[in-house]
């Protein structure tokens, strides 16, 4: 019976792997069993396997990504988030990243799972857990969240600082008043030297608080050397945010030249004599050099960010390197192409010559879109000048050939700009575009009017034909505006052409009733010029078509016909205004200038999305005026402090000695009057009290020394004689002060020369360490006879971590490969405090700083000494005084960062006992209770 329900029970899970993952058949068909026994093991087996892969197929980021909603499934995923095994639970917090946010009372319910999950030893299960905690938009949990964060920022795992920098804008959104705290962690975080994590927080620091650029002084110089290795994304937030910050910190380069421009009225001499030189501040040109290398990035947003920057703070001269690195990105894809010539567009109005080298390379393909044509068209009519004005005005004449409508009409408005901007060839463009308007197009002979209304207004009295030309296109060109366009020059124009002009207002008063409104306003406008200057054979015109407007569905012409009746025909209620109506109507009017859409864009950060809008978009900063005068440049040192020790384990008697000498050297200047009896009796009080301070240490010593166990120092073998060719390399932990940089551990290293040769030239080369590690080599060795012992000691920063220090160790003939991995408890040092120091700092350090753990200790390890020789034996503590005698404390710091590392084992009754670590850092935390567990339990 259990052989036939295995069988089906076996089948069931076969069709439910094969529907979900079809290559899994070939795995499942061996599961065959013949005994009940292997059968029950198969279906534990292939149970697990189709959990598995349910979670794969549920917690797909692709699937996710394709916007196949599994919200459905939450209640059942979120209970895996307790799973052992690290590959499902990465896949249970990539499904609650994505959907937590929707279901929020259920993943409420899993928090404390998340908690735990911030002390895991796997830095992506930390960082996972993190991510999840910050997408639960509920702000009852926003402390909860706050002290993630603050742990997370101290993770001895860049990834996991970098996964806190994310999170603080996520919480700064759900609790704003949070602000203050958050750009405490924000400043811990700048100060960090991982490239990992710079680029996140620098994007947290614009969210959270642009405007606090005093948190930047600091860490100006390292983001300027780190940018090159940050990665992509980071190096765009950061150089947008160090183009912000050099506008208020540096002089404009280029303010010399821009006074010359403002003086040009003023003489050459009186400039001279006021222009003072300038000089560029190293930092700004620590900036420029260093983002310079970046143009050559393969991310066309790097590249982009690094022109902006150029173009916003670099002197004219050296603008030009970036104009190579836009055109090649030109030859990317055409969404790129258009972020790109948006921005050549506006830089290409003030800075010419730049791109004139490469005009070549806007020239325009038939295969690109109509929106990159147009641009294209913008800078080439930018780059126009007198020497190659024929060479586009060429290509020009190719471009109205086109089939597209709207890249025709743009190239005709390019033309005319052309010739508004250089005066040779006006005439030329001129006979073009009359040419054009025999074209069997009809938008492009419009287009063609418009243009030709422009640049008509120029010089009118040198071309009447032209203007008698286009009188006789009213019959045939149907467009409003060009239609208006001819209306509005025959009526300024009037004069040029007497005999023509009243012909075409009789045309236009019969098709009055069927035209567009900007056609009809222009009509009753050359009716009131006409009027003015040729009343006798236009005066019933006139009245005719202001009586059809008078009735016009359009109240603007309606009331524009009210206005001219009373301004140009004379009655008795006429106002004063009627005298002065061919003033009004016939004065000269400038001729229009056609300039560039992209002028003025330039007040906009260049690469932004506010610039390619042309309208302030939400988030955007506005780019800082230059500064009239140089602001200090000293904000940017960093003063190299020594860090501040809170528990010394020796204090230094010097200290006490000078404090002393100072308080009586303050008491000597505050009583000036005071006799010199008085001054000896405080010297020799002073005395008294160093004498004092000085046995209170020596017994402070003697304490210490008796709650340090005096037992043998584990060893460890870095190199075996064989391998070594025999020289046999071992090493430990010495727990002794490493003399040159208190922040790293000392471990001492012994060289044995088991050959029958001397070894010489014993030295360490090539140290591979990881970021933020570094070592002190030991002096090298010149000659190890055989058979004899050297020892040396060396110093190793493990940076709070137990990754492992590789490096080589060199003879006078070989290298040989080796590392240390140092065990967690010996990243620390021992602390000297007192019990009631101790029970304050314990309770500071609460909730995920503490971890308390229940176990039973060995027969051999119940009594209170060999509990404290096996905790010191696990880690470098120092015990602290307690009054019970059945509690242990112990107290440590930890070398590189200084956190505070408290234990304390409570025993109980029949070999009960209670362990508890409080630790600043929870990984560490974490890993010294497993240690301290395992030597009091084995």
């Amino acid at each position: 019976i259990s052989q036939q329900r295995g069988n089906v029970t076996m089948k069931f899970l076969r069709e439910q792997v094969t529907s979900i993952c079809p290559g899994m058949t070939s795995v499942l068909s061996p599961c065959d069993v013949t005994t009940a026994t292997s059968h029950c093991v198969c279906v534990c087996v292939m149970s697990y396997c189709w959990c598995v892969t349910v979670l794969y197929w549920v917690c797909d980021p692709q699937m996710i990504a394709r916007g196949k909603n599994a919200s459905d499934l939450f209640p059942a995923v979120v209970k895996n988030v307790a799973c052992k095994n690290i590959e499902v639970k990465k896949l249970v917090y990539v499904y609650l990243v994505r959907y937590a946010e929707e279901q929020q009372d259920l993943a409420l319910l899993s928090i404390s799972t998340f908690q735990r999950g911030l002390k895991d030893p796997n830095q992506l299960i930390r960082a996972s857990a993190l991510r999840v905690l910050s997408s639960i938009r509920v702000t009852i949990i926003v402390p909860i969240m706050m002290l993630a964060i603050k742990e997370a920022a101290s993770d001895m795992s860049p990834y996991v600082r970098k996964t806190a920098a994310h999170a603080i804008p996520k919480l700064y959104s759900l609790d704003p008043e949070q602000k203050d705290c958050l750009i405490e962690v924000i400043e811990k975080l700048l100060a960090d030297k991982t490239t990992l994590v710079a680029g996140s927080v620098v994007m947290a620091f614009e969210e959270v608080c642009p405007e606090r650029i005093d948190l930047i002084h600091k860490n100006y110089r390292k983001l300027c050397n780190l940018l090159i290795d940050v990665e992509e994304w980071g190096q765009v937030v950061i150089i947008n945010m160090l183009t912000r910050y050099a506008r208020t910190q540096f002089l404009n380069p280029n303010m010399n030249e821009d006074k010359e421009e403002k003086e040009k009225k003023k003489t050459e001499a009186t400039a001279i004599v006021k222009r003072k030189p300038y000089v560029m501040d190293p930092d700004h040109r620590l900036l420029l050099r260093n983002t310079k290398p970046l143009l050559q990035s393969r991310n066309a947003a790097v590249v982009m960010a690094v022109a902006q920057l150029y173009f916003h703070l670099a002197p004219k001269a050296e603008v030009g390197v970036i104009a190579k690195a836009l055109v090649r990105l030109m030859r990317s894809h055409s969404e790129v192409q258009y972020v790109v010539l948006q921005n050549v567009a506006t830089m290409s109005i003030k800075r010419r010559g730049m791109f004139e080298p490469y005009l070549k390379s806007f020239y325009i393909r038939s295969t690109d879109p109509t929106q990159i044509k147009v641009l294209k068209l913008e800078v080439l009519t930018n780059l126009a000048n007198e020497t190659n004005i024929s060479t586009i005005l060429r290509e020009f004449q190719t471009y109205i050939k086109s089939n597209d409508k709207d890249f025709v009409a743009a190239t005709i408005q390019a033309i005319g700009r052309c010739a508004t901007n250089i005066g040779e060839v006006r005439d030329t463009c001129l006979n073009g575009l009359v040419q054009l308007l025999s074209n069997r197009d009809e938008l492009v002979v419009a287009e063609s009017v418009v243009v030709i209304k422009k640049l008509l207004q120029m010089q009118p009295e040198q071309h009447s034909d032209i203007i008698k030309h286009m009188a006789k296109l009213t019959d045939n060109i149907q467009v409003p505006m060009a239609r208006a366009s001819i209306l509005w020059l025959i009526g300024e124009y009037c004069e040029h052409v007497p005999k023509i002009a009243p012909d075409v207002l009789r045309k236009m008063a019969k098709t009055f009733t069927n035209e567009e409104d900007i056609v009809k306003l222009q009509i009753i406008n050359l009716a009131a010029k006409l009027y003015l200057t040729n009343s006798k054979q236009t005066k019933l015109l006139t009245q005719y078509v202001l009586n059809l407007a008078k009735y016009d569905q359009n109240y603007d012409i309606r009331d524009r016909a009210r206005f001219i009746r009373q301004l140009i025909v004379p009655t008795d209620k006429s106002g004063a205004l009627s005298k002065y109506a061919k003033k009004l109507f016939l004065a000269l009017k400038p001729a229009p200038v056609l300039e560039s859409p992209f002028k003025d864009r330039d007040h906009f950060q260049l690469g932004s999305l506010s610039h390619l809008l042309n309208a302030k978009a939400g988030g955007y900063q506005v780019l800082p005026d230059w500064p009239e005068a140089a602001p200090d440049p000293s904000v940017r040192n960093v003063e190299v402090k020594e860090s501040v020790q809170t528990y010394p384990l020796h204090p230094p008697a010097s200290d006490t000695a000078s404090g002393s000498e100072s308080g009586s050297g303050s008491e000597e200047s505050g009583s000036g009057s005071e006799s010199e009896e008085s001054n000896e009796e405080s010297e020799s009080a002073s005395e008294e009290d160093e004498e004092e301070e000085g046995k209170k240490k020596k017994k402070n010593v003697e304490k210490i020394k008796t709650i340090i166990p005096s037992g043998n120092l584990k060893t460890y073998e870095l190199l075996h004689r064989i391998t070594g060719e025999g020289l046999s390399v071992e090493y430990c932990f010495s727990r002794q002060p490493f003399s040159p940089d208190p922040h790293m551990v000392a471990v001492k290293i012994q060289f044995t020369n088991s050959a029958t040769s001397e070894a010489k030239s014993l030295h360490v080369e090539d140290a591979k360490l990881q970021s933020g590690m570094r070592i002190k080599e030991f002096p090298e060795i010149e000659v190890l006879p055989a058979g004899e012992t050297v020892s040396v000691v060396m110093g190793i920063d493990f940076c709070d971590s137990t990754q492992a220090a590789n490096f080589q160790l060199c003879t006078h003939t070989r290298k040989f490969f080796v590392s240390i991995q140092p065990p967690v408890g010996e990243l620390m040092m021992p602390i000297f405090m007192t019990e009631n120091e101790f029970k304050k700092e314990q309770g500071q350090l609460m909730g995920m700083n503490e971890i308390t753990e229940k176990l039973t200790l060995e027969e051999k390890c119940q009594g209170e000494h060999a509990v404290v020789q096996r905790v010191t034996t696990a880690a470098n503590l120092s015990r602290v005084p307690c009054g019970s005698d059945k509690e242990c404390r112990f107290a440590g710091k930890t070398v590189t960062s200084g956190s505070l590392v408290l234990v304390s084992v409570v025993t109980k009754e029949d070999g009960a006992a209670q362990l508890t670590v409080n630790c600043e850092k929870m990984v560490i935390g974490t890993m010294l209770v497993k240690d301290i567990l395992q030597a009091l339990t084995q």
